[in-house]
């Protein structure tokens, strides 16, 4: 069904260089409300509309600033990763302005539809592993050359390990905890000591901050639609300074765990130590030329911390009544905080394969 007319509304303000035949809602995205614009075109062209959700992001505006950094460094790189990830454009208004406000204050943008692509579910094989891979190891080597000083912290806070483990101890303090949380609140007992393990490493100066993408979870690498080649790399709201071993540990969360963030058995979740490998390998061969010794003497460290580290949110969130992440049935907050320990607690039992991994790549 099409959408309303105000959206309609906020769409004609862009100039997309042909007029618009149809609005629609788009995906099924947690944060922003993404819709998918036709143009009246042949064939018909399309472009992605959003309105930037201001309770996460409180300063919007600095996400689109972020975002004209990235696309200009972007532009004026000579580097071969610049050239082969395609990094969706924005679409300026009839006004020259690359967002539009509404009555509400709310932000909204347009971007290029990367087309001929698709997202995936899980990854098949080690070819698609390595891809992914090589995809995020080229965009950190883009923009290892971006100053980190001209990018703005928009989520304060966002993967810093520490943080989350106090805000489970100050909800865990006050919540009603049952048998099956108070397990997982055993897990976390025994494991608080991974979480400042690379906010040590960042705090010493081993671990210098860069620009980092924040969210490279599988669905956000888009694969072209007839080869298992990574096309482009989305979702850039979280582009800011960071570690690049926290995208690095996350995006091997997501792609190595086979049975998905809601499978049905937390028990039977494993790390698979292929993909694993496929990953890896991609990854240090598009970013050699900027890893430092450092750099690989975390890595193991970051892959064990980030399941970790979302278990401990979603198993604060079930504890403070599922306020942040959406849930379709009671408890599920608590089974993926299950499936995430689990994931971390395989890991740890294949530590020695992955660190001998991690040496040979080094």
């Amino acid at each position: 069904m099409s959408t309303a007319a105000p959206v309609w509304e906020i769409a004609r303000q862009f100039d997309f260089g042909a007029p618009l035949r149809e609005v629609r809602t788009h995906g099924g995205g947690l944060i922003n409300d993404t819709f998918l614009a036709t143009l009246d075109t042949t064939p018909p062209r399309r472009a992605i509309l959003q309105r930037i959700n201001s309770k996460v992001f409180p300063q919007p505006q600095q996400i689109m600033q972020n975002l004209r950094v990235l696309l200009n460094h972007a532009q004026h790189s000579v580097s071969q990763s610049s050239a082969s990830l395609q990094i969706p454009s924005l679409y300026l208004t009839f006004s020259n302005q690359d967002f539009v406000r509404d009555a509400d204050g709310d932000y909204w943008r347009a971007l290029q539809f990367i087309t001929n692509t698709r997202a995936l579910d899980r990854l098949a094989n080690p070819t698609q592993a390595r891809n992914v891979g090589r995809a995020l190891g080229g965009f950190h080597t883009l923009l290892n050359a971006l100053p980190v000083q001209q990018l703005h912290t928009t989520l304060p806070g966002f993967h810093i390990a520490p943080n989350y483990l106090a805000h489970f101890d100050a909800i865990s303090t006050r919540a009603a905890v049952d048998a099956d949380a108070a397990t997982a609140c055993e897990f976390v007992a025994t494991h608080r000591g991974l979480a400042a393990v690379l906010e040590h490493g960042k705090h010493s100066g081993a671990l210098p901050l860069r620009a980092t993408h924040g969210d490279p979870k599988l669905d956000n690498f888009l694969f072209d639609a007839h080869s298992d080649r990574v096309v482009s790399l989305i979702d850039l709201d979280t582009v800011q300074p960071g570690l690049i071993h926290y995208d690095l540990g996350d995006c091997l969360r997501s792609c190595c765990n086979r049975s998905g963030e809601s499978a049905h058995d937390p028990a039977a979740t494993r790390f698979d130590l292929e993909l694993c490998s496929a990953i890896l390998h991609g990854y240090v061969d598009a970013a050699r030329g900027f890893l430092t010794g450092p750099d690989f003497d975390f890595m193991y460290d970051a892959i064990r911390l980030l399941p970790f580290e979302l278990g401990l949110r979603f198993l604060t969130d079930h504890l403070a009544g599922d306020v942040y992440f959406k849930t379709q049935t009671p408890g599920q907050n608590l089974q993926r905080a299950r499936i995430q320990f689990q994931l971390t607690a395989h890991i740890e039992s294949n530590e020695a394969a992955i660190r001998s991994l991690i040496a040979e790549l080094r």
